[in-house]
């Protein structure tokens, strides 16, 4: 199985001084760790003063930390906060050895926690990152003391058809340099990006000069969400074209031991940049809800 790689040198070149004009407009590490795993180094970022017990963000497809841009400067007043830039995708971790499957998603992702070694931290995953969120839940739940997930993708229904082919088409040669904005311009139901906005630039040259070769993630069976003890927050796009969000909502509802199921009808899949201040509240909230439970090991 191959490597997830950049195309070449140059772009590379041109990917990494995107990151570094998007990742500026972050607010200023407190911290930065390079953690070796079975699968690679991944790379950490650290935001906030000690505190309560950490939040961890795992991005969507492409976003690396910097996807967190609208959400990080509200969570690291209340916490700290570590940001993670995923094995086998665009960023400034690199990937060594292939990832197969869920296990070895959840394996380096187990060693980054031992190395940080937090005894439980709150998991917040968007997308790709919600599903890598819940795979962890499912396989340590004894290392987190919640889960949020913020419109996760093959967690609670499977991808729809019309976005297996349109994502399809950005893998094409000659048609992908059109299919591509077409693509997150479609994800986000034609809503206006300004472009400066660095979220989305570095999304978009992500998915320019990077080949992924990480395995599509398969949809938690009915057991494995009914095992599912950790507490769970998770908040379902209404217009979301990843899933049917109706269904998604209802299938965590009737599953999972401890969930907050919420349906944002007028949300899309982007609703972690569109709804900043709702879904910062939100979370925070929730957060909040967990401590004082007094159950959180710090």
């Amino acid at each position: 199985m191959a490597l997830g790689r950049f195309v070449s040198p140059q772009a590379r070149l041109e990917y990494d001084a995107a990151y570094d004009r998007a990742f500026a407009a972050l607010p200023e590490p407190t911290g930065q760790h390079d953690i070796v795993t079975e699968f690679g180094t991944a790379r950490v970022y650290r935001f906030g003063e000690p505190g309560p017990a950490p939040v961890m963000l795992l991005p969507g497809r492409a976003g690396t930390a910097v996807m967190w841009e609208p959400n990080l400067a509200a969570f690291a007043a209340h916490r700290p906060v570590y940001a993670v830039d995923l094995i086998g995708e665009p960023g400034r971790s690199e990937q060594t050895a292939p990832i197969r499957g869920a296990a070895d998603q959840a394996a380096w992702l187990t060693t980054v926690l031992d190395t940080l070694q937090p005894r439980q931290v709150h998991l917040v995953g968007y997308s790709f990152g919600g599903w890598l969120a819940a795979n962890l839940a499912v396989r340590a739940p004894q290392r987190l003391a919640s889960v949020t997930l913020i419109d996760p993708v093959q967690t609670f229904a499977r991808f729809p058809l019309a976005l297996l082919a349109r994502s399809t088409l950005t893998l094409i040669p000659g048609i992908r340099r059109w299919a591509r904005p077409s693509f997150l311009r479609w994800i986000s139901d034609n809503a206006e990006v300004a472009a400066d906005d660095p979220v989305a630039t570095l999304i978009d040259e992500g998915m320019r000069t990077f080949r992924f070769a990480l395995p599509t993630p398969t949809v938690f069976t009915g057991a494995q969400l009914r095992s599912l003890t950790v507490p769970v927050l998770t908040l379902i796009a209404g217009r979301s074209v990843m899933h049917d969000a109706r269904r998604a909502a209802a299938r965590a509802r009737a599953l999972l031991p401890d969930v907050r199921a919420e349906l944002w009808p007028s949300a899309t899949h982007a609703i972690a940049g569109e709804a900043a201040t709702e879904v910062n509240t939100r979370v925070l909230e929730f957060l909040a809800e967990i401590e004082q439970r007094g159950q959180v090991r710090r």
